[in-house]
């Protein structure tokens, strides 16, 4: 099980304006980088819902570089040709690509998937949200910091292997009947949750 789970923070709505990132590297079933970033968006301004949500202010980013900066120095060889999950992979990935395209540059090449659309066709749930299925999973959470999300959906996506009685990647998302998202460096296409109805498996009991 290669993968890097992903989550990002914005400052306000605009998808761009990332204000925090986290990164949690697995190989071989192994956790082996964690990475948490805070970033000074390029138009400096902070919704008072998000930081209601994340706690993140304008001060906390006064003296973090932007961008563009991590991008170049560390983030893209962390993700540059890996295969990569995130829960509710259709915000996170469009992030990405704001925040790219916000500073011109090119998308890396990666593939990518969704917890969401993954648990979905693992268990029945009420809801699908990011503390609902670790609640459910008994995965302990700091909701809404990037570096925690991210540890969170890493460990969701080994509960789903585990829950397929898998620890190979192509086998999770074909079992699942899921379709990977792909980014270029000409476009994307996104992930997707198929219809077909695929056999979902009991969630591990968890011990009170």
């Amino acid at each position: 099980m290669n993968f890097v789970a992903l989550d990002f923070e914005t400052a306000n709505s605009t998808r761009g304006s990332v204000c925090s990132i986290g990164l949690v590297e697995y190989e071989d079933g192994q956790l082996i980088r964690e990475y948490y970033r805070l970033v000074k968006p390029k138009q400096n301004f902070f919704s008072g819902i998000n930081v209601s949500i994340h706690g993140i202010t304008k001060e906390d980013v006064a003296d973090a570089p932007e961008f563009d900066v991590l991008w170049i120095e560390e983030i893209r060889e962390l993700v540059e040709g890996k295969f990569l999950i995130a829960h509710n992979a259709q915000f996170d990935m469009s992030v990405l690509r704001a925040v790219l395209d916000q500073y011109d540059l090119p998308y890396p090449m990666l593939a990518y998937n969704c917890t969401v659309n993954l648990s979905k066709k693992t268990w029945t749930l009420p809801k699908y949200k990011l503390n609902v299925v670790s609640d459910y999973l008994g995965i302990q959470l700091d909701h809404h910091h990037a570096l925690d999300d991210a540890r969170a959906s890493a460990l969701i996506f080994l509960k789903i292997a585990e829950a397929l009685n898998t620890n190979d990647v192509k086998e999770v998302i074909e079992r699942t009947g899921t379709a990977n998202g792909v980014l270029f460096d000409s476009g994307y296409e996104p992930a997707k949750l198929n219809k077909k109805n695929t056999k979902k498996t009991p969630a591990p009991k968890i011990r009170s």
